[in-house]
C-alpha cells in the first residue's frame, strides 16, 4: 500500500504546473501591474504619447501601426493575449504588456527576470508569456513571412536590391536592411 500512495502522490505533482497561479503559503509580492500598464500605455499608445513615433520604432524595431495589427492578431487568435482578470478581480497583464514583454526579450535579447522592474512580470511569467507568444506567432504568420521564399519573392528582392545599386545579391546580410 505504501507503493500506491507514493503512486498517487506522484501523479499529483505531475499534475500540477511547473510554475505560475496562486499557490498557499507562497508569500504574495504586490508589483502594482496596473500601474506599469498605464504607464505603458502612456508612454506610448494614447494619444499624445511621452515617446513619439522615432522612439516607438528605435525600441519596438517596427512602426507603431505594425504592432498594433500584431496585438490585434494575437489577441484574435489566442485567448491568452486578451485582457482577463485574476482570481482576485484584479486585471491581469494586459495585451499590451504581454506583446511589449515578448517582443523586448526577443529584440533586446535580455533575460526574462529584467522585466520584472519596468513592466513588473515576474520571471515565470515572462517565459510562459514568450512561449505563448512565438508559439501564436508561427500559427499566424508561417504562411505569409516564416516560408522559403518562391520565385516571385526572388525576384521582387532582386529587382529591389538593383534598383538600390546591388545587382545580384540577394542572400547577402547587408542587403537585408
Amino acid at each position: 500500500m505504501a507503493d500506491a500512495g507514493n503512486w498517487w502522490a506522484y501523479e499529483q505533482l505531475q499534475q500540477q504546473p511547473q510554475w505560475g497561479g496562486s499557490v498557499t503559503g507562497r508569500a504574495y509580492k504586490n508589483r502594482q501591474r496596473e500601474l506599469a500598464n498605464q504607464r505603458l500605455l502612456n508612454d506610448y499608445f494614447v494619444e499624445n504619447p511621452v515617446y513619439k513615433e522615432v522612439e516607438f520604432r528605435r525600441r519596438y524595431k517596427m512602426r507603431r501601426e505594425v504592432f498594433l495589427r500584431m496585438l490585434n492578431n494575437v489577441q484574435t487568435a489566442n485567448p491568452y493575449f486578451r485582457q482577463s482578470y485574476d482570481n482576485s478581480g484584479r486585471p491581469s497583464f494586459s495585451p499590451h504588456q504581454k506583446l511589449t514583454c515578448a517582443l523586448r526579450m526577443l529584440v533586446n535579447a535580455c533575460s526574462a527576470d529584467s522585466l520584472d522592474e519596468t513592466f513588473r512580470m515576474p520571471e515565470s511569467t515572462a517565459i510562459e508569456n514568450l512561449g505563448q507568444f512565438c508559439r501564436i506567432i508561427v500559427t499566424i504568420y508561417q504562411g505569409r513571412y516564416l516560408r522559403a521564399p518562391n520565385a516571385n519573392d526572388l525576384d521582387r528582392l532582386l529587382q529591389r536590391a538593383e534598383r538600390r545599386g546591388f545587382p545580384g545579391m540577394n542572400r547577402s546580410l547587408d542587403c537585408m536592411h
